[in-house]
């Protein structure tokens, strides 16, 4: 009897030792739980400030005219230039870096002038040019530097530049038409980061970007449309099923982007483009969906004719 007491006894213990540390696990879980979706939430903050500054200062610039825009896109251009030279372990202070942001600049002065196929045309030559002089200068002492990544610079960051000239030139739509591409690749990139994070679920391209979910894919999307639709009922009504359509292109093609930036940054083995922007790297890291949005934007407004907008 006395044996099977202790037997008893030690059940007894081991059961309290079990239900304790379960209590214990759910006391931690129940801890840890809020300090997990501060983590989630951590940069909205700076994104929030970030954009405050900078989206105004577009919106700005594409209200007062085809002048502020054009030096917007200088700008804009020079700096995402000289973030891909840097990608790349170069200097823009010497060849052959310096050869991106010539021909990027180049390539938009032509544009300026309304002459984009010619723009164009110098694109691609001073691309072929900036490959050669990137291996040509390719020695014992440099291995690394890598030519054709540098040369692909000069058409991800200039054919953009064009598109975003010639969209904001037509005197009658460019107005309503860069407008509408801004927002609507805006609302796809911040629907997919509130969906994304609140949601979570399947990731949609893990050994791209760990962090991007099918759920935030949907949700800028849907964000994207909705923006969309109200852009154009606002500034020209009309063509409400065609405006979703369109919004809804962009938004593949603005996140489509953002998977290829981060593709990119992977080859590299960055976090960030630069620390150029708090809270969102660089300029890469937050022009990536408007570099490949902007073209199918300018492509779709080509084929409308002059002064239509992207929804008619």
């Amino acid at each position: 009897m006395a044996r099977l007491r202790r037997r008893a006894a030690r059940r007894g213990s081991r059961r309290l030792r079990r239900a304790g540390t379960a209590l214990r696990g759910a006391a931690l879980s129940e801890a840890t739980a809020p300090a997990a979706d501060a983590k989630r939430w951590k940069d909205l903050r700076k994104r929030f400030l970030s954009a405050l500054v900078l989206g105004p200062v577009a919106l700005a610039c594409i209200w007062l005219g085809a002048e502020p825009w054009t030096a917007l896109i200088a700008a804009g251009g020079a700096l995402l230039a000289w973030e891909w030279v840097h990608l790349c372990g170069l200097s823009t202070r010497r060849l052959p870096g310096m050869a991106v942001p010539v021909a990027v600049l180049a390539a938009g002065t032509l544009a300026v002038a309304e002459h984009s196929r010619a723009a164009l045309a110098l694109l691609v030559i001073l691309w072929a040019v900036t490959w050669w002089q990137a291996a040509r200068l390719r020695g014992p002492d440099r291995p690394g530097q890598p030519a054709g990544w540098l040369a692909a610079g000069v058409l991800y960051i200039g054919v953009a530049g064009i598109a975003l000239i010639e969209l904001r030139h037509d005197n009658e739509a460019g107005r309503a038409n860069v407008f509408f591409l801004f927002l609507v690749v805006w609302a796809s990139d911040i629907g997919a980061y509130m969906a994304g994070r609140f949601f979570g679920g399947p990731k949609l391209a893990p050994a791209i970007s760990p962090n991007k979910t099918w759920s935030g894919a949907l949700g800028g999307l849907a964000s994207a449309m909705v923006v969309g639709l109200a852009v154009a009922a606002i500034v020209a009504p009309g063509g409400a099923s065609r405006a979703a359509a369109v919004a809804a292109m962009l938004a593949v093609m603005a996140q489509a982007g953002d998977l290829l930036e981060s593709w990119i940054k992977r080859r590299f083995d960055v976090k960030d483009s630069s620390a150029l922007i708090p809270g969102h790297g660089g300029l890469l890291d937050r022009l990536d969906g408007v570099i490949a949005a902007a073209p199918v934007a300018a492509l779709l407004a080509f084929l409308l004719g002059q002064g239509q907008p992207l929804w008619r």
